[in-house]
């Protein structure tokens, strides 16, 4: 079963009804997904934090409500809140994306002009409020709808795709290189 596919809905609920294989299938569905978005936090303790939204997840099994989102989004929540408690014992308040962390999806880094992008994406990044990076990262790097991302930080749909939108203006104002200061550019000759 691949991630995206309906019955990861079907699979918690079975879990949840006291089907152990169900969750197997769960974690086997959805591991690759939940271990990249904490790889791309808090790389040093990926492997922790994976294995802790898992036990959460399973001790919370029978909180799953379908008619509230999809098992993605609502793992992703799981994986949100551990991320948080993680961050909190630590003594941080916000993972910020670092120099150490790279991005395994050759597609995202070709939309942005890659490697001559990076450096100036993370800056920038780096500059946005948590609340606007954690949805917009949620949202290209997850692959998480933003009712899905709202969901997960625990904000109205509504808030979500305003603060989306903030952020994409940011990064936009960020990334775009500035032009010519008092210069009228006309198209001149064959152009014209």
């Amino acid at each position: 079963m691949k991630p995206d596919e309906p019955g990861s809905e079907a699979q918690l609920t079975r879990s949840a009804q006291g089907d152990s294989a169900a969750f197997t299938h769960l974690v086997k569905a959805h591991s690759s997904a939940l271990h990249g978005y904490f790889v791309r936090r808090m790389p040093a303790a990926s492997e922790d934090l994976l294995a802790e939204t898992w036990l959460q997840a399973f001790a919370a099994r029978r909180t799953f409500d379908p008619a509230r989102g999809s098992a993605r989004g609502w793992l992703f929540g799981v994986a949100h809140n551990v991320l948080n408690q993680h961050l909190r014992r630590a003594g941080r308040q916000e993972p910020a994306p670092g120099p150490d962390v790279t991005d395994p999806w050759q597609v995202v880094d070709q939309r942005l002009d890659a490697a001559a992008m990076a450096p100036a994406l993370r800056r920038a990044l780096a500059e946005l409020p948590a609340d606007e990076r954690e949805l917009l990262l949620l949202i290209s790097w997850e692959q998480l709808s933003p009712t899905e991302a709202a969901a997960v930080v625990g904000i109205p749909a509504g808030t979500a795709r305003s603060r989306l939108h903030r952020a994409r203006g940011r990064l936009r104002d960020r990334l775009t290189p500035p032009r010519p200061a008092g210069r009228n550019l006309t198209a001149t000759g064959d152009l014209a």
